[in-house]
């Protein structure tokens, strides 16, 4: 992983037996080259929670979904905040055994993340490679991504080709999938 191998430098969390801090992700960003722009607000746990935010930061809104399939495959998918995803035909979509969300305990112990902070960006705490990340193509039609800092009270925006680039340091390659069910 290049996380391991050191690619981020100092920016890789001192302490692998914890979840990267907002900080930390931001000297991951730094290390990377990656410029990102975030602004803080009040915590938000839905898409419809976020309405506002949506008005005042241009580009994608996102909206994160964390599975477990019928095999133990864990998955993260990252759509478009408007997609409408069709969660019986997803799995046939992802290439994925039938599909539930997983609980908050795994969320935790995988990402980093509690329900509510669910983002791409989690997955620097996936340092064993345990899940696969899906990203909605029609995210990839925007030229900037917004997804929360591993804290559902900030939104951080990022070039697209960056959050590609960032995914693939963490070790994970991302599929991106037509998620639309319209």
């Amino acid at each position: 992983m290049a996380n391991e191998a050191g690619e981020w430098g100092e920016a890789a969390p001192p302490d692998r037996a914890r979840p990267a801090t907002r900080a930390e992700l931001m000297a991951c960003f730094e290390s990377l080259g990656i410029v990102t722009a975030t602004v803080d607000h009040a915590a938000v746990f839905t898409v419809a929670e976020s309405d506002e935010i949506h008005r005042q930061i241009p580009g994608a809104h996102t909206k994160n979904l964390f599975f477990k399939d019928a095999k133990g495959a864990l998955h993260l998918v990252t759509a478009l905040h408007s997609t409408s995803v069709d969660l019986k035909a997803l799995p046939k979509v992802i290439g994925a055994a039938r599909l539930s969300f997983g609980k908050p305990e795994l969320l935790l112990e995988v990402l980093g993340v509690p329900p509510g902070s669910v983002t791409p960006f989690a997955l620097m705490n996936d340092r064993a490679g345990r899940v696969s990340f899906v990203l909605d193509a029609a995210v990839m039609d925007h030229e900037i991504v917004n997804c929360h800092p591993l804290e559902n009270t900030a939104t951080t925006s990022i070039a697209k080709d960056d959050l590609l680039r960032f995914i693939r340091a963490t070790g994970h390659e991302p599929r991106i999938c037509n998620l639309s069910t319209g």
